[in-house]
């Protein structure tokens, strides 16, 4: 019996609802992460009350799905709108015409599917996104889910020792080896060079205030001011810490489904396990601030 069998849960959630909603329907996936929402028709210009409680339902439960959405490409470009100017990936294919939209998917042909590794999408940029909104159109007939994670859950599950070290630090995020080549083979001809950036190792929500672990295996490359070895190791720790399953959501996707997630307090992994079938939709990314 390990020292600490008898101490109680790993993670001890206490959920803070806030007053109920007046225009949307919400049921939780888990407490710490994650609630489906219905009531709202995505492809219909959203009245200002509903949107206000769209942005809270985001706010305090990370990420957001909503189903049986139909959706023209212009109308989920405005949606992503209401939350800020529009980002525009670095390397991905994007929608003819629509830069701002970028086209996910994998078929029989592909090599590689979109988000396979857990990440929060282009960390590498200085100012990186505030949250991504995919609509899935063609679905395989089982598999591809996608897993999020809260970093607001893996941060206070840390020890106070570990995060009296972690505060402080920083780490680089780097783009380079992660996006040169990688679209080779839907046509993306590379850039000359792919953002890097400097982060903090925790950051603080800019809406929640709340501290949230910010490193992921996608794009960081490693921690700054310590040894090379130290860092391999601190960071090989916190990704095995942040992908426990106490920590987590998984969302089960249908053809015209919505998940809009926060990069700044989440993480996630799309499941590849769904080959040959076909899987497709576009993601409308919103711009971000830098972390700190």
């Amino acid at each position: 019996m390990s020292l600490n069998a008898l101490d109680g849960p790993r993670i001890r959630h206490l959920s803070n609802a806030g007053e109920p909603y007046e225009t949307i329907r919400l049921d939780r996936l888990t407490p710490v992460i994650g609630a489906e929402i219905e009531g709202v028709d995505l492809g219909q210009p959203i009245a200002a009350r509903q949107m206000e409680e769209i942005k809270r339902a985001l706010a305090e439960h990370l990420v957001i799905f909503f189903r049986d959405q139909r959706m023209t490409q212009e109308q989920h470009l405005d949606f992503g709108r209401q939350f800020g100017p529009l980002h525009l990936h670095p390397a991905a294919p994007h929608e003819p015409g629509h830069p701002e939209l970028m086209v996910i998917k994998a078929d029989a042909n592909s090599v590689r599917a979109n988000g396979e590794g857990w990440h929060s999408d282009v960390s590498c940029d200085e100012e990186p996104p505030l949250g991504s909104i995919l609509y899935i159109k063609e679905c395989p007939p089982n598999g591809g889910d996608t897993l999020f994670a809260s970093m607001y859950a893996a941060y206070d599950a840390l020890s106070d020792r570990m995060k009296a070290y972690l505060e402080g630090l920083t780490a680089l995020h780097d783009g380079e080896p992660v996006y040169r080549g990688m679209f080779a083979k839907d046509g993306v001809a590379d850039k000359a060079s792919y953002p890097r950036a400097e982060h903090p190792v925790i950051r603080t929500h800019p809406v929640t205030g709340k501290k949230a672990l910010y490193v992921n295996r996608g794009f960081t490359a490693r921690i700054l001011g310590i040894p090379r070895d130290e860092s391999e190791g601190i960071l090989r720790y916190l990704y095995e810490h942040m992908e426990n399953p106490l920590f987590q959501c998984r969302f089960r996707w249908q053809p015209n489904s919505v998940a809009f997630w926060d990069n700044r307090c989440a993480q996630h992994r799309a499941m590849w396990d769904y080959w040959p079938h076909r899987r497709y939709g576009n993601r409308v990314t919103v711009k971000g601030e830098r972390p700190v």
